[in-house]
């Protein structure tokens, strides 16, 4: 049952405002539903990542409590910009820029009362960051001739970080929502939290996009053939791995029983390139040009008289491993080392390169 508004103590201009927020309600509800999935939909289709998107309907309450603060401001309720309020929480700074954007191609942008509070402090200072932007839905969006008040009223959309959105709870649970005048000793110690919270969404944009820029230079050299310059990590293997540097050798063993490669991925066995010296992609296809010859023969002593008709594709890799460390000393040791590198520890792992060492024993490139 909704209170009486007499029981706000409100005078009669703010009392006819709160009973037009409750005749308007059904219309804000409308709004927020078309802006709430109008911003769901676009972040999506532009492969924004985001953190929460949240919206609420000022409660009645919240807003008479405003309305007696400052009602004589506000002659009409849709002066007032707020009523319905969008947050939209990045994990990026620089991805709330993305967002600004995309929120001014899509709504009526009132610029006049939109801020930037990321520019509204000293260069001393610090403490609140977002971006708010007062809209209004367009016609181009939605229009319907009987409630022309979803495209005159306006609404609230503010967009932060992950950081400044922590920061913003920290400062109005401590500071000007508590009631209390805060000391200025705990003042001050929330002004270097401030600073820090600043300094840390800076640094996790500029480590993204230091990432993304190396990402995109290996990437260059991987199809460039360059393999001598790019180091041996997790995204220069897959970048490497598109390139299918093992199909040859792979269609090669395949052919021995004519079987069916089973498509898995060789992104697992980096760890044991690693772990046996490779440093850069260079030492991959070095490993190919040297060694295939010989993994040919271990696969097809090992399958040749079998009537396996079906390979995992990572047969070529694990071959090519298996010839690398026996042909360089590393022996039974070396091949346990590798399963249990590719499998975790197990005796199984021991009794495996225990039977390897002695199939390869009589092999050509055991005897040279």
């Amino acid at each position: 049952m909704s209170e009486n508004i007499d029981n706000y103590g409100l005078d009669l201009h703010c009392c006819m405002i709160l009973e037009e927020y409750r005749d308007m309600l059904p219309v804000f509800e409308k709004m927020k539903q078309i802006v709430v999935g109008a911003l769901e939909k676009a972040i999506c289709d532009n492969g924004i990542y985001i953190t929460a998107l949240e919206s609420r309907i000022k409660q009645e309450k919240s807003l008479a409590g405003k309305l007696e603060i400052k009602g004589s401001k506000y002659s009409f309720l849709s002066d007032i910009t707020d009523i319905l309020g969008t947050r939209i929480i990045t994990f990026y700074s620089d991805e709330v820029d993305k967002v600004a954007a995309l929120v001014d191609r899509m709504f009526d942008i009132d610029w006049a009362n939109s801020v930037d509070k990321r520019k509204m402090h000293e260069l001393n200072s610090f403490g609140y960051n977002s971006l708010h932007y007062i809209c209004r839905i367009p016609e181009s969006m939605y229009h319907d001739p009987a409630v022309p008040e979803i495209n005159e009223y306006r609404f609230e959309i503010q967009m932060r970080t992950a950081l400044q959105h922590v920061w913003a709870n920290m400062y109005h649970d401590t500071g000007y929502k508590s009631g209390v005048e805060v000391p200025q000793n705990y003042l001050r110690n929330l002004n270097r939290l401030a600073g820090m919270l600043e300094l840390a969404d800076e640094q996790f944009s500029l480590i993204r996009t230091n990432i993304n820029d190396y990402r995109r230079r290996v990437q260059s050299l991987v199809s460039g053939g360059r393999f001598e310059e790019v180091p041996l990590d997790g995204d220069s293997f897959a970048s490497y791995l598109k390139l299918r540097p093992f199909d040859s050798l792979n269609r090669r063993i395949a052919a021995i029983n004519q079987a069916e490669i089973h498509p898995t991925s060789s992104i697992h066995y980096l760890p044991v390139m690693k772990a046996l010296g490779f440093k850069t992609l260079q030492d991959v296809e070095d490993l190919i040009r040297n060694y295939s010859e010989d993994a040919y023969i271990l696969a097809s002593y090992e399958i040749g008289n079998t009537d396996i008709d079906i390979i995992s594709e990572t047969i070529a890799v694990q071959d090519l491993l298996i010839v690398h460390i026996l042909e360089n000393g590393g022996g039974e040791r070396g091949l346990k080392f590798m399963f249990d590198t590719l499998n975790g520890p197990s005796d199984y792992n021991t009794d495996r390169a225990r039977r390897i060492v002695e199939t390869v024993r009589n092999l050509p490139f055991m005897n040279r």
